[in-house]
């Protein structure tokens, strides 16, 4: 069993509605026509796919998009969305689960990588991704770079969304290389605010590519963002591209 921490239902009913700006054309039609390019005449796999925030409108494009998705919850929420016939979505872990036929394309959005909680599993994502690919295809994660530089002596604590209705802030245990997302969500207009938190498992760029090397993959290319911006020690996140050789 994957160490993921599990979407419940009520997560997922307001999953679509809480992540509405990353849903809107001007940040999705990037990152729909980074994956279409790459996935061509072929066919997509995504990882974690969740409610089809990308699955869905990349498949909306004519490419033919195949979802693994460990919340049977979430997987319901797509349902909505696009049909079995014109989406297929197979219940279980993005390390372990094996769909039938190869792919040009096997991608991992918004962070997901993380939520497997040991190194041991993340290899086990690379190798699954290496498995799924025909020759030559692209195995394709974005990821945030781990904001450690934010950190002054002592704190544990790095903030990044501070409004009204939403206040976030990481807290990092530096030896085992796990962050907890705190999220406090103001619903309505009292006073009160809904406490949530997840647990995932930082990495940075290098040990993915180590990650990569194990699988049999190289890499061929890292970005800032889907509109292809470079990456440099300054970037707060990263698109990876590696491929797996003809």
């Amino acid at each position: 069993m994957t160490s993921s921490e599990l979407w419940t239902r009520a997560t997922a009913d307001r999953y679509d509605a809480e992540e509405a700006e990353a849903s809107s054309a001007a940040v999705l039609g990037p990152a729909l026509a980074f994956l279409a390019e790459l996935a061509g005449d072929g066919r997509a796999l995504e990882f974690a796919i969740g409610t089809g925030r990308v699955g869905v409108p990349l498949r909306e494009r004519g490419v033919p998009v195949v979802g693994i998705e460990l919340s049977e919850h979430m997987a319901a929420v797509l349902r909505r969305k696009a049909d079995e016939d014109t989406l297929p979505v197979v219940i279980g872990d993005m390390a372990t689960t094996v769909v039938p036929g190869g792919f040009t394309l096997v991608y991992l959005v918004y962070n997901t990588i993380t939520n497997l909680l040991t190194q041991d599993e993340q290899v086990e994502c690379f190798r699954n991704a290496a498995r799924h690919l025909e020759p030559g295809g692209r195995f394709v994660i974005e990821l945030g770079v781990p904001p450690l530089r934010l950190l002054p002596p002592g704190q544990v604590a790095v903030p990044f969304d501070v409004f009204q209705r939403h206040l976030g802030f990481d807290t990092f245990d530096l030896v085992e290389q796990i962050l907890v997302s705190h999220h406090f969500t103001r619903d309505g207009d009292d006073a009160y605010y809904r406490r949530e938190n997840s647990r995932h498992r930082y990495a940075w760029p290098a040990e993915l590519d180590l990650m990569a090397r194990i699988a049999g993959l190289e890499l061929e290319r890292r970005v800032a963002d889907w509109d292809g911006s470079p990456f440099t020690q300054d970037s707060a996140k990263h698109v990876s591209v590696w491929r797996k050789p003809a």
